[in-house]
């Protein structure tokens, strides 16, 4: 099993919970406000008044096979619109109940 972690401009929020829907991802944990600064260019997200954008963040489990589709419909949304801020990592999943 793998987990995707994915942090993304809160303009994003549903746009990613279909992504999920469309590849049968039903379960996930998602924290609505995340403050954050990218390391690949673009502007900070810290909700303040210098940078009032925000984040959110969603952590998801899937089956191996799941991973590749959500991920390439998430790397077509950033390069679309590569200014908002979009990241997914992948991590492999050892035990769980």
């Amino acid at each position: 099993m793998k987990s995707i972690f994915i942090a993304y401009n809160q303009a994003y929020q549903d746009i990613i919970l279909k992504v999920l829907h469309r590849n049968l991802l039903k379960g996930y944990t998602l924290w609505d406000t995340v403050q954050g600064k990218g390391s690949n260019g673009g502007e900070p997200h810290l909700g303040d008044h210098a940078w009032p954008t925000l984040n959110g963040a969603i952590l998801t489990v899937c089956q191996d096979h799941q991973v590749k589709p959500v991920l390439e419909e998430l790397k077509k949304l950033d390069e679309a619109t590569p200014e908002q801020g979009l990241r997914a990592f992948v991590w492999s999943i050892e035990d769980g109940i």
